[in-house]
């Protein structure tokens, strides 16, 4: 019997010992980022608290007219509704209580100028059912569903931030697929129902070796055997519609591609990845947006910022603050107001339940940058 258990202990911890061996050579190693962000040109105290949430934030879209959309982030594990308003100082969900069982794991939302708003559902990275909804903001009605499958959202896959261009007929995806480890963009044609896979695994939309460092922890988990590392995080479009932008969150580098070439299905990934342009360095990005003058805004995770890349690539930091513990998703809403979602990342992912409910309060903040943008994007 006690050879039996001494030879029981050994493969358990050979077992053990293989595993971390293959944690750590899978999703483990990172180095230190190089601070990007400088002097910011507005102060503290331009920013202003929208939004006050109980939980953990996910991403942000503000109207035309001013109406706040947020969802909560998926990776705190919500019980309760998942896609709110902010109405009158309090959430509301969206667009009623019976509707939230639409939802699974709701992430990206986002506003098209046909007065809709789409939410990305990543179906628990693709175990469940990843899915792209979008309700007419007039009524509160569904008016489009598409169920992705498995050729699109594969498992260990994570569907998580959209843009739509103006004319509503396409939205572009991205998989930020940090399980899978095959990041890629999704494009979507509205009228004929079609998803495909574009870019998959190309080095423009895959994370590099960098460790997250943020105030509240290094994204480092299980001993060092985990970092979180995520690709393609971060997607944009012109206000042209000519490019989208994209970031993977661990990379160093910002690129563009033509919206006509992500369109053109007879280019295969070779071809597609050639057409790939950087635009230069950028922080350790999530959200993105533009403005009406060709700029890029870049929420910066480790530093509280949100940075101004202008069309030849260089950097200015707008705002950084210690309040935001994760800047995440941007949205513009009217008047020149841009909206910062913070999702307070260290604070939530992997972390108890009672964790989560003592960092409360989450929120989403505002300020002026002195460019205007397209609300809801």
């Amino acid at each position: 019997m006690k050879l039996f258990l001494l030879r029981l202990m050994l493969g358990l911890a050979i077992s053990m010992a293989t595993l971390a061996i293959v944690l750590h050579l899978r999703y483990g190693g990172g180095e230190a980022y190089p601070d990007l962000s400088g002097k910011p040109l507005f102060d503290e105290g331009d920013l202003e608290v929208v939004v006050t949430s109980a939980e953990p934030i996910g991403n942000v879209a503000v109207s035309a007219d001013g109406r706040v959309f947020y969802t909560i982030h998926p990776e705190s594990r919500p019980s309760g509704a998942k896609l709110l308003e902010w109405v009158d100082g309090a959430p509301k969900p969206y667009p009623n209580d019976e509707a939230q069982s639409l939802f699974e794991t709701p992430l990206g939302v986002a506003i098209d100028r046909q007065n809709r708003l789409w939410t990305i559902d990543h179906g628990n990275h693709g175990v469940g059912q990843a899915k792209l909804l979008a309700f007419d903001l007039g009524t509160g009605g569904l008016v489009h569903e598409h169920v992705f499958d498995s050729s699109v959202a594969q498992l260990g896959s994570f569907l998580q931030d959209l843009q739509v261009d103006s004319t509503g007929t396409h939205v572009f995806i991205a998989d930020l697929s940090f399980w899978r480890k095959n990041p890629g963009l999704v494009v979507y044609d509205v009228e004929r129902r079609r998803a495909r896979r574009a870019l998959e695994s190309d080095t423009s939309v895959s994370a590099q070796d960098w460790l997250i460092r943020n105030p509240t922890k290094d994204m480092s988990f299980f001993g060092g055997l985990v970092l979180l590392k995520p690709g393609v995080d971060g997607i944009a479009i012109s206000r042209d519609d000519k490019w989208i932008y994209y970031g993977a969150m661990a990379h160093d580098t910002m690129y563009r591609i033509k919206v006509a070439d992500l369109l053109d299905d007879t280019l295969r990934d070779g071809a597609l990845a050639a057409r790939v342009q950087a635009l230069g360095a950028k922080p350790l990005n999530d959200g993105l947006s533009t403005d009406d003058e060709g700029n890029l805004l870049i929420t910066d995770v480790e530093h509280g910022a949100i940075l101004r890349m202008t069309p030849s690539g260089e950097l200015t930091t707008l705002a950084r603050s210690a309040k935001i513990r994760w800047a995440d998703a941007l949205s513009y809403g009217p008047d020149g107001w841009l909206y910062v979602a913070d999702s307070a990342i260290p604070d939530q992912m992997l972390r108890p339940k009672a964790h989560i409910q003592a960092k409360a309060p989450y929120y989403v903040f505002r300020f002026r940058p002195g460019v205007d943008g397209e609300p809801g994007q």
